[in-house]
């Protein structure tokens, strides 16, 4: 098992960057599989990224060219560095990770969640 905390998101202008963080607890967190969902208000819960336990990434359409998952094992965390972001970035982002595949896309097939962190995107 393995509990996640996100940080980094805050207020930024069209067209800055972020750096989100998701920290994990546990010593097997190498072997976990995260994604960074978005949630906007009233819309599904998306994929943005994903990075697989041995550092495969996978990339919504939305994001390519703009944000980079990555993953220290050392530290137990994964990145999202947002950059080029816009209005549209705005909603909270979630790290999520799961043990048992590194290729899920469905935020139902992560059983592994933390509590979120709000990115707003100011024009």
């Amino acid at each position: 098992q393995v509990q996640l905390v996100e940080s980094g998101g805050g207020l930024v202008q069209a067209g800055g960057s972020l750096r989100l963080a998701c920290a994990a607890s546990g010593r097997t967190f190498r072997l976990y599989a995260v994604g960074w969902f978005r949630q906007a208000p009233g819309k599904e819960r998306e994929l943005v990224a994903r990075i697989s336990s041995g550092g495969s990434t996978y990339y919504a359409d939305f994001v390519k060219g703009r944000f980079t998952i990555s993953r220290d094992n050392d530290k137990n965390t994964a990145y999202l560095q947002m950059n080029s972001l816009t209005p549209e970035d705005t909603t909270v982002y979630f790290c999520a990770a799961s043990s048992t595949s590194n290729y899920y896309t469905r935020m139902d097939q992560y059983p592994y969640w933390g509590q979120g962190t709000q990115v707003t995107v100011s024009s």
